[in-house]
Order: structure tokens, then C-alpha cells, then sequence
């Protein structure tokens, strides 16, 4: 009960964007009824939830070690959850979605070990911003004229995933120090 009380507003937000990932995945399903546009909007208001919890962590003076663990796990979840839908339904590449999850895995299992919890860098900020546009363009039920321009997204947002990874684990120069 305690680690209840503990939990800040902007930790909570977080924490709210894992209710509407299950939508995201379920409106994704061949056979659901509704327009895709629903599980577009979902994504796009659950998004829009990760720059807030942040801004309100940062504004209230509420960052904490906790949320700043779970911010990029939820992260992960949110973008793993739609792609590994539309690889289901084979809207994206399996080689792209592996690369991306694979960075993912590395990052979070290297941050764990680490003494003091790190924040996001511009990188990985660009990171997350590439794989929510590209994902929203790829869920969103445009006509196949867009595929060329959803395709490239997603793979830039693999190659912005692969960069932001390896200077994530760069070792900082002895003069940075």
C-alpha cells in the first residue's frame, strides 16, 4: 500500500498508457468490425500520454527513479504491441520488428545493471518519436498509394532504433568524464 501512495501523478499516467495497448492490439485483429481509424487513436492519445508524464515530471519536480524505469518499458509495450500485430498481418517486415525488439531487449536489460538510472537522450527521444509516427501511418487506413511512404518510416525508425542503441552503450570519452 505504501508503494501506492509513493507513486507520482506523472508515474501514474504512465502506467495508464498500458490499458489501451490491448485495444490498440485487439482493434488490429482481421477480424474486428470497426474502422482501424480506433486503434489510430488510441495509439495516438496513448502516445501523446508519454510526452506528458514526462512534461509533468519534469514541471512538478516528480522524476523518479521508478518512472524512469517503467516510462521506457511502457515505451516498449506500446510500440512492440502494434508492430507485432502488423507483422501478424504481414504489413511489416519480422526483420525490422526483430531488430527494433532486439535493441529494446539490450537497452533494458544493460540499463538494469547500471548503478543510477539514466534518462532518455535526444536519440532515443527521436527514437520513440520515429516509431510512433511510423506506427500510426502504418495502422492508419490510408489507401496503398501511402505504403511506399508508411514503409519508409518504419524502416527509418529502425535505423533511428539501431543508432540510438549503439551510442546508448558507447562508452563516454575521458574527457566527458
Amino acid at each position: 500500500m505504501a508503494l501506492i501512495k509513493s507513486i507520482t501523478l506523472p508515474t501514474w499516467i504512465t502506467l495508464s498508457r498500458l490499458v489501451g495497448i490491448p485495444f490498440i492490439i485487439y482493434g488490429l485483429q482481421p477480424n474486428v468490425s470497426f474502422s482501424r481509424w480506433w486503434p489510430v487513436l488510441f495509439f495516438v492519445i496513448i502516445a501523446a500520454t508519454d510526452w506528458l508524464d514526462g512534461y509533468l515530471a519534469r514541471r512538478l519536480n516528480q522524476v523518479t527513479d521508478l518512472g524512469k524505469f517503467l516510462d521506457p518499458l511502457v515505451d516498449k509495450l506500446m510500440v512492440m504491441g502494434p508492430l507485432l500485430s502488423l507483422v501478424s498481418l504481414g504489413e511489416v517486415s519480422v526483420w525490422g520488428v526483430f531488430l527494433i525488439l532486439s535493441r529494446e531487449i539490450a537497452i533494458a536489460g544493460w540499463r538494469v545493471s547500471q548503478p543510477k538510472i539514466s534518462g532518455a537522450n535526444i536519440w532515443g527521444k527521436l527514437k520513440t518519436v520515429s516509431q510512433i509516427v511510423a506506427i500510426a501511418v502504418l495502422i492508419a487506413p490510408l489507401s496503398s498509394q501511402f505504403v511506399p511512404l508508411a514503409q519508409t518510416l518504419f524502416w527509418l525508425s529502425v535505423a533511428l532504433t539501431l543508432i540510438s542503441g549503439a551510442l546508448y552503450l558507447k562508452p563516454s570519452s575521458p574527457e566527458a568524464s
